[in-house]
């Protein structure tokens, strides 16, 4: 099952601890392109290298005004060692509770060794500067996804 796509909708609204235990909200980074990418959980061998893909490039993302903003289910303390262990320069929010994924529709049921359970498809949305996407990227496919959305959004905000 995929995500709800929101393409050309409003990005539904969130408030969210970062890593330092800030509460940050959506209308926070209204003004800007936003970045927001969900995922599984910190430390795990994928989530890792998506942040460390977003990281490598986030001076080319600052430059065309956007933001980069993981979301996962682990707590502020857990966000802040997993930056820290890989020197990670995204901004990382807590969704300890789930709603936000379940609000974006990337929390769904998975199938993992034949087992189900709920848990978040990993999804990367692009915002725009009126708070509406205007990408969806879902299931994510690790390999060159960093440069891909860095490529989408130079051609957005080239238009």
């Amino acid at each position: 099952m995929r995500p709800i796509d929101l393409t050309d909708r409003p990005a539904p609204p969130f408030s969210l601890d970062d890593a330092q235990g800030t509460q940050r909200t959506l209308a926070s980074w209204l003004g800007t392109w936003l970045v927001l990418y969900f995922y599984p959980r910190a430390n795990t061998p994928g989530c890792t290298r998506e942040g460390v893909e977003f990281t490598s490039v986030l001076p080319d993302f600052t430059a065309l005004g956007a933001t980069v903003v993981g979301i996962s289910p682990d707590t502020p303390k857990t966000l802040c060692n997993f930056a820290a262990k890989h020197s990670l320069g995204v901004t990382l929010l807590s969704d300890r509770d789930r709603s936000v994924a379940e609000h974006y529709g990337v929390l769904q049921m998975k199938r993992l060794y034949g087992k189900e359970s709920l848990g978040i498809v990993r999804t990367t949305l692009l915002v725009d500067p009126e708070g509406v996407v205007r990408h969806v990227w879902s299931p994510v496919k690790l390999e060159g996804h960093a440069e891909d959305v860095l490529s989408t959004l130079a051609d957005l905000v080239q238009r």
